[in-house]
């Protein structure tokens, strides 16, 4: 169980990163201090927010796998819920505010889904994994 959301967790994360680059690549910096003819709804905090606590938690994720400590797993499940959160923030943000012209106006919609899908899974299954269910 503890591999299977740890596979989840970088599927997360590779949708998530490519998110990242193109929200980069189409100006989402540069909006962010209004430098752009369109503002972006999501501001550099949330955003560099969301991506340290995924990567922290997955990290602490790795070493309970190669450890097995369960505070570890608890640990990395907080972090989790509070990357969830962060990212249900920006999830919001980008459905009640798509602007054709703003950088996030251009992910693409299996991107954002297929993100928040694994994402998902992986709550569900490092939950199952802190508690114990299928190890």
């Amino acid at each position: 169980m503890a591999i299977a959301a740890l596979l989840c967790w970088l599927v997360t994360a590779a949708l998530g990163l490519t998110m990242f680059g193109l929200w980069l690549r189409n100006g989402g910096l540069r909006a962010a201090r209004g430098d752009a003819s369109f503002p972006t709804r999501l501001v550099p905090p949330l955003i560099f927010g969301h991506l340290f606590l995924a990567v922290a938690g997955l990290v602490v994720w790795i070493i309970y796998i190669v450890n097995k400590e369960v505070l570890l797993a608890w640990t990395a499940l907080g972090l989790l819920v509070l990357v969830a959160v962060l990212g249900e923030m920006m999830f919001l943000r980008w459905k009640n505010g798509r602007t054709e012209g703003t950088p996030e106006s251009r992910f693409p919609l299996a991107i954002i889904y297929g993100h928040g899908l694994f994402a998902v899974a992986t709550v569900v299954l490092v939950s199952l994994t802190a508690l114990g269910i299928g190890t």
